[in-house]
C-alpha cells in the first residue's frame, strides 16, 4: 500500500489547488483591484517561488529535513486559506501572497522527489502515479465550480484550507533519500548550473512557464469576456484534466521512445497551438473543445521536466534539481507570463493576449532549438 501514497498525495494536493487557483484572478477582480495590482499579485507569487523553491529544497537536501520543511509549507497554506476571505484590501492580500509564495513553494517539488525515491528503478512510472493529481483536479473542478457559483468566491479559500489539511496528513508517509554531504551539494549545484545542456533545459522550462501561466491565470477571465458561467468554467477545467489521463497512462512509453527532451519539445509545440486556438475562438463552447489539448501541453511538459531534472541531478540532490526546475517554470516563467498577461489582457482583451503569447512562445521555441544545434551542445537527456 505504501507505493500508492504518492498517488493519494497528488490526488489531495490537486483537489486543494483546484479549489482556489482558477478563481484567484476573479477574486481579485471582485475586490475591485485594477490591472496593475492584479499583475503585481499574480507575478509576485511566482517570483517569490523562484526564491523559495531552491532555498527550501536545497536546505532539505543538506539537513535531511524534507518532511519537516514540507509540513511547514502546508501549514502556511492552510493559514493563508483561512485568512484570505477576510482580507479585502490590497496590502493584506499582498502580505498573504508573499508568505504563501515563500513558504508554500516547495511542496510539489518535495512530492516529486519522494515519488522518484519511492519508485526506485521504476521511475518511468512517475506519470501513472501523477494520475492521482489529474483525478483530483478534474473531480474537484467539476464539484467546486458549482459550489463556488452558489456560495461565492470566498468559499474557494476555505476549500483550499480543508484540502491542505488532508494533504498534511498523507504527506507524513512519504520517504526521501539521504546520502549527501554539504560539500557535495555545492559541487553538485555548480555542476548543474555550468552544464549548457541543463541551462537550455531550464530556458525551455522558462518559456513553457510563460505560456502555461497565461492559460492558468487568464482563461477564466477570458471565458468571462465570452459570458461563460462559473459552472462552465469548472467544466472547462474538468475537460482539461480528463485530457491528461491518456497522456499520463502512456507516459512510460513516451519517455522510452522520445526521451524527456523530445517530450518537452513536443509539449511546447502543442502549447503554441493551444494558445493560438484560444486567440481564434469566439464562444465558451469552443473553449471547452480546446481544453482537450491540455494533456498534450501541461502533462507532457511536466512529466518531461520532472524526469529530466531527476536524471540530471547529482547523487542526493534530487530535491534541489526538482526545486530548480519548479522555480524556473512556476517561478520566473510564471511571473513573466502572469504579469505580462495582465497588461495584455487589459490592453488587448483575452484574444489579443493569447495571440501574443502564442507567437512569443513559437519564436522562443525556434530560437532554443537553434541553440541546441550549436557546436558542443547536446540537447538530449542521458
Amino acid at each position: 500500500m505504501r507505493k500508492y501514497l504518492p498517488f493519494a498525495f497528488y490526488f489531495l494536493f490537486y483537489v486543494a489547488q483546484a479549489a482556489y487557483m482558477p478563481y484567484l484572478v476573479l477574486y481579485f477582480q471582485s475586490l475591485q483591484f485594477n490591472g496593475p495590482q492584479i499583475g503585481i499579485l499574480t507575478s509576485l507569487s511566482p517570483l517569490l517561488m523562484m526564491v523559495g523553491m531552491p532555498l527550501w529544497t536545497g536546505l532539505a537536501d543538506a539537513t535531511h529535513r524534507h518532511r519537516l520543511i514540507m509540513s511547514i509549507g502546508i501549514l502556511v497554506a492552510i493559514g493563508v486559506g483561512l485568512l484570505m476571505p477576510h482580507s479585502t484590501t490590497f496590502l493584506p492580500v499582498l502580505l498573504l501572497v508573499i508568505v504563501f509564495s515563500l513558504f508554500g513553494a516547495p511542496v510539489s517539488s518535495f512530492a516529486d522527489t519522494a515519488t522518484m525515491t519511492m519508485l526506485g528503478e521504476r521511475k518511468e512510472l512517475y506519470g501513472r502515479l501523477r494520475l492521482g493529481g489529474t483525478f483530483g483536479w478534474g473531480i474537484a473542478s467539476l464539484v467546486f465550480g458549482t459550489l463556488i457559483e452558489q456560495n461565492g468566491l470566498r468559499l474557494a479559500f476555505y476549500l483550499f484550507a480543508a484540502g491542505n489539511f488532508l494533504v498534511l496528513l498523507i504527506s507524513q508517509g512519504l520517504t526521501y533519500s539521504r546520502n549527501i554531504s554539504g560539500s557535495s551539494i555545492l559541487s553538485g549545484a555548480r555542476r548543474l548550473l555550468t552544464s549548457r545542456r541543463y541551462v537550455i533545459f531550464l530556458l525551455m522550462a522558462l518559456v513553457s512557464g510563460i505560456g502555461l501561466s497565461s492559460a492558468n491565470y487568464y482563461l477564466f477571465p477570458y471565458m468571462a469576456e465570452l459570458n461563460a458561467t462559473k459552472s462552465a468554467m469548472g467544466l472547462a477545467q474538468t475537460i482539461a484534466t480528463i485530457s491528461e489521463l491518456p497522456v499520463l497512462l502512456v507516459s512510460p512509453r513516451l519517455l522510452k521512445r522520445l526521451k524527456p527532451h523530445g517530450m518537452l519539445v513536443l509539449g511546447m509545440a502543442f502549447t503554441v497551438l493551444r494558445l493560438l486556438l484560444y486567440a481564434a475562438i469566439r464562444t465558451p463552447q469552443a473553449v471547452l473543445v480546446s481544453q482537450l489539448m491540455n494533456g498534450l501541453t501541461y502533462a507532457l511538459i511536466w512529466v518531461a521536466g520532472v524526469s529530466y531534472a531527476d536524471q540530471s541531478a547529482p547523487p542526493g540532490m534530487s530535491a534541489s534539481a526538482q526545486g530548480l526546475f519548479g522555480a524556473t517554470i512556476f517561478g520566473i516563467g510564471a511571473a513573466i507570463g502572469s504579469f505580462t498577461g495582465s497588461l495584455l489582457l487589459e490592453a488587448l482583451g483575452g484574444r489579443g493576449m493569447f495571440g501574443v503569447m502564442g507567437l512569443f512562445m513559437l519564436l522562443s521555441l525556434g530560437v532554443l532549438l537553434g541553440m541546441e544545434k550549436m557546436p558542443g551542445i547536446n540537447g538530449r537527456a542521458r
